[in-house]
């Protein structure tokens, strides 16, 4: 299992909301860079960016700051947050971002997944947030009558290679992960699965690896403390490749590192850097695809 920590980009700042509901940001670190280089420092190959300010205003917002940590750090980089159109996809492709996460994209306009999916391949994942099993748009603003598991059979019949699934009353709550709709979307598509969401433990880490979800995202559980993220990163296991190269050399783990801010002690370890599943990897289905 990959794991990619996390950071909400609001105002140019280190967030996290609950449940989605932006009256809820507060601030958990105190330099995005800074705090991405201590992921890196703890083992992390790949991070998830998400651009708060663009999910809400349907254009990119926070580019800047996730070009620097593309740019800076050895880190593999997914983002997404107002990436509506191929020219903004070309855009951060070519500016260091690994892979794109369309989201209301997706619902409201396939034919761009379809488009960016035969141009970029695996470089595209679709970003699925729902509510009662119903997709949100619009940074979470907006309800669909859309079922999330249809939503996510339509993108992986266009090609689509990840997606990552979000329940939205799991975010930010520190409840567990929402491993029935989870359980549900393996049984759906063959893609690769990324979960979201409430992950508090290397035991909803188990569990969502029981469950054959190839990759998880985790947020406010590394900034609270509730996992060490040098921890499970030894727990998910070695990679096959090896890290991007940063001025000709790769990052080390630094051991215990604290990413948050000041006053909030935090731990970290290490990782490797591909979203490859493997024969014999922990939690192995045969497949492999690169995130």
């Amino acid at each position: 299992m990959i794991l990619l920590p996390a950071i909400d980009l609001l105002d140019g700042r280190c967030v996290r909301l609950r449940r989605g509901d932006f009256g809820t940001a507060h601030q958990v670190a105190a330099d995005p860079l800074e705090t991405a280089r201590r992921f890196q420092k703890a083992g992390a190959a790949w991070i998830h960016l998400v651009d708060l300010d663009g999910a809400r205003t349907g254009s990119a917002q926070n580019r800047e700051i996730i070009f620097r940590i593309a740019r800076e750090t050895s880190l593999q980089v997914e983002t997404g947050g107002g990436i509506r159109d191929m020219d903004t996809i070309a855009f951060y492709l070519q500016n260091g971002v690994s892979r794109v996460i369309l989201g209301s994209a997706a619902l409201e306009n396939p034919q761009l997944v379809q488009k960016a999916v035969e141009k970029y391949g695996d470089r595209i994942a679709v970003g699925i947030d729902a509510k009662d099993g119903m997709v949100s748009a619009q940074g979470w603003l907006s309800d669909t009558n859309v079922n999330y598991l249809a939503l996510a059979q339509k993108m992986a019949a266009a090609g689509v290679s990840w997606i990552i699934f979000t329940d939205i009353s799991k975010d930010g709550m520190m409840s567990g992960p929402a491993l029935t709709p989870l359980a549900r979307l393996r049984k759906h598509v063959s893609c690769g699965l990324v979960a979201s969401g409430g992950i508090r433990s290397l035991e909803d880490l188990k569990a969502l690896d029981s469950l054959s979800v190839e990759a998880a995202i985790l947020g406010k559980a590394l900034y609270t403390g509730a996992i060490d993220l040098a921890k499970a990163i030894r727990w998910a296991g070695p990679r096959q490749n090896k890290k991007k190269q940063l001025n000709g050399e790769e990052s080390e783990d630094a051991g215990e590192t604290d990413y948050s801010l000041p006053g909030r002690a935090r731990r970290h370890g290490g990782q490797g850097d591909s979203f490859r599943r493997d024969q014999g990897s922990r939690g192995s289905s045969g497949m492999r695809r690169r995130l």
